[in-house]
Formats: C-alpha cells, structure tokens, sequence
C-alpha cells in the first residue's frame, strides 16, 4: 500500500515538472537555440534591404555584412581569416547572420571566413577582407618645428617587411621614423618642410591627412610680423602677450595666462582673452578672415602648452556675434549666460590634473560650441555672423582643485574638418 502511494507520488510530480517545462517553453517562444549540423553559406550581402541584391566577395575592416545560407543557427563561432567576430544571436536566423567584420587586422592571410559549430566542426567559404589605406587623423603638434618628434594618430599604419610604411609631408620624405603601431607613428620631422597635408603609405594604399602642417590660416599668431593673422586683443582686459623664459616659442611671441585658481575664481585680469572688434582695418570682424557659413564641418583649433598643473576651472571659448558684444557695445554680460552656446575645455577633469610636454594641439569641433557657462547642455552654435572671439579660465561646472597654472595658447584657428 505504501509502495503504490510511493509510486503515484512520483508520477504526480514528473506530471508537475513536465507541467512547468512546458509552461517555461511557451514563456519563451523565440528563445535562441543553436542547431545540430553544419551551416551552408550561399552568398554574402549588404545587410541593407534596399540593396540586397547586391552581392559581394570582401569586405573592408569594421564593416557590416550579412551572410546568407541554410542552418546558420548551427554557427557557434566566426572567424575572418584569424580574427573571430563577435556573434549577436537576434542578428542570427536559420537563413541569416548579420555581423560586424573584425577591426583588427589579420595576421594569418586565408582570405576566407570560418564558420564553426558546437562540436568544432568548421566550414571555411571564400571571402577577402580588405584593409584599407592608413587613415591619419591628429598630430601631436601640428606646429613643430624641424628636427622635432611628433606623433600621428589615425588607424591602419601597417608596416609590412616587403612595404615598410612610408611618410611624406607635401614632397619632403620623413627618413627617421621612430615607432609604428597600427593606430600611430612617431617620426622626427625633416628639414625644408612647409604647410603642408602629410601622407602616409602602406602596401594597402596611401592616405592623406585631414589636417594641414603648419596651417597658414590663422586667425591669432600673436606677432606683429606682417601677416594677415591678428596679433591683439581688442576689449577691457590687455592680456600678457609675449613669451617666457622656460617655454620655447613656437614661431615669436604667444598668449600667456598665469595666476591661481579655484573653483569660483573670476579673475578676467590673467585668464581672459577678449577681441571685441569695430570691423575697421585693425580691428576686423572674424567673419571677414574665415567663412564660417558651414558650421558643422568647422573646427577650431590652437596650440597650447601648460608646464604647470592646471586643475580647477574650464577654458570657455566664446565666438560672439555684434548681438553679444562688439567694439562699441563692450560689455561681459555673456560671460556667464546660460543660453549663449560655447565651448568647455577641461582637460584636467579626468585625471584631476592636465599639464603638457611642450606644446600640443588642441582641436574642438564647433558643434561641440554648445554649454552655458555652467556646463549645462543646450542648443549648438548656429550663428554664423561671427565677429569676435572671447576665452575666459573660469567656472564652467566642474570641480577641481585649486592651482597655480601658467597656459600658453598659440596659433588660434577655424580650419575646416574635411
């Protein structure tokens, strides 16, 4: 008797658990399952719709694919010649698997992509991942002069034994270079250089830089040598202009401000830059130097070198209008409006301290024109009558530390991004 209630007890509960197995099953309808066998690729796509009939054999680093076949739920891992990719199983279906191509580059060569499965079985199929020419992005400093080492930035600087990378600046052939990583190179640069775009070549092609050496539309260099590039300001403050004995000058005479900080500092007598213009010949507007209609493929740039701690306050960097201030409305009114759209440098705000060895280029896009003094976000730089230029050290809505920095600006620029 008590076997027979033993007995029903045990059925009762296998009828509970298959109870809830089922029920966990119809919970999760769509649940991913990986597939038993081997996958059969057909072709490869563009994952786009629109163009999905139009097939293709390779594809460059980082870019989208979709791979089309029979049981590809039955892939567990994909490789691109050595580099496995990254699998998203609700990119993945019997039929498809959309992924990403890695952004590594190989260094074992097959030109083809390995599907593996559970059990590693592998199933290779033919496709050719293409690297793309060096891409060169930044330069350490876009102003150093001959004899200097500098470091570029970009991707794809690909030294191969039989075509060690090459760079060039304009004509003139970089012969001592002295690091290469794929997303740098350091180099000394040679004598007779002048503005110019700088090159680089790979076996994979040559690439040229976004940026030109030693730009030569300059709005503030700061000499009065006879260019076209201003050298003065033109507001309530005059700012130290000249040069100091421990930093070596880029080309003459630089923007220096020097004092203490903390936070709520407000010290417009060491720390503010103002060009408040008439439009007159000494004075011009800025809009006049640089076309600023096409705000959105602009940047604004200098050089900058800081030997001592900088850890408290934000460079704002204001383009004003004649609506803000001019010549003969002067006034500081939008140093600390909160809809006035500027630019919030703040180098030091994640280490909690920022100097430089030498001098360096800074580089902000003017979309990035788009804080209130408080660092609160709002609407981006849209005017393009721009006629001024004001940089104020303060508040910006980070808290540092105070300090006594010296920073040193040079060679202020709105260059184009492309």
């Amino acid at each position: 008797m008590k076997t027979t209630k033993y007995i029903k007890g045990l059925a009762l509960l296998a009828i509970f658990f298959t109870g809830i197995a089922i029920t966990s099953c119809e919970d999760e309808p769509d649940k991913y399952e990986i597939a038993e066998g081997l996958p059969t690729v057909h072709y490869v796509r563009l994952p786009d719709p629109a163009v999905a009939d139009s097939l293709i054999t390779g594809s460059y680093l980082s870019n989208t694919i979709c791979i089309v076949g029979d049981n590809l739920r039955s892939v567990y891992e994909l490789y691109f010649n050595d580099q496995k990719a990254i699998l998203n199983t609700s990119l993945m279906t019997d039929h498809t698997i959309i992924v990403d191509v890695p952004s590594a580059i190989p260094s074992v060569v097959t030109n083809k992509m390995y599907l593996v499965n559970i059990n590693k079985d592998t199933v290779a199929y033919d496709f050719n991942i293409q690297v793309p020419e060096p891409e060169i992005t930044s330069m350490t400093n876009e102003y150093a002069t001959p004899g200097t080492e500098v470091t570029i930035n970009g991707n794809y600087f690909i030294d191969d034994p039989n075509v060690p990378l090459s760079i060039t600046m304009g004509n003139v052939p970089v012969t001592e270079i002295t690091s290469i990583s794929q997303n740098a190179v350091s180099f000394v640069i040679p004598q007779g250089v002048s503005t110019s775009y700088i090159n680089a070549t790979s076996i994979y092609g040559t690439g040229k830089s976004t940026f030109r050496y030693m730009e030569s539309n300059v709005l503030f260099d700061f000499d009065n040598d006879g260019d076209d590039a201003l050298y003065n300001y033109n507001g309530w403050h005059a700012p130290t202009i000249g040069t100091l004995t421990e930093i070596a000058p880029i080309d003459n005479n630089y923007l220096i401000f020097q004092g203490n900080l903390d936070n709520g500092t407000w010290d417009d007598s060491h720390f503010a830059f103002e060009y408040w213009p008439n439009g007159d010949d000494a004075t011009p507007y800025l809009n006049t130097l640089t076309d600023f209609e096409d705000l959105s493929n602009l940047q604004f740039k200098f050089e900058v070198n800081v030997p001592d701690a900088w850890s408290a306050c934000a460079m704002q960097i204001m383009l004003t209008t004649n609506n803000e201030v001019s010549g003969s409305n002067q006034n500081n009114s939008f140093f600390q409006n909160e809809t006035f759209p500027r630019a919030l440098w703040i180098p030091w705000q994640s280490s909690g301290s920022y100097t430089t060895d030498g001098w360096t280029t800074v580089t902000i896009p003017l979309s990035e024109f788009r804080f209130g003094s408080s660092g609160t976000a709002i609407n981006a730089l849209s005017a393009t009558d721009i006629t001024g230029l004001t940089i104020f050290v303060y508040g910006g809505g980070a808290t540092g530390t105070a300090c006594t920095p010296t920073i040193c600006i040079d060679n202020i620029r709105v260059v184009p991004i492309h």
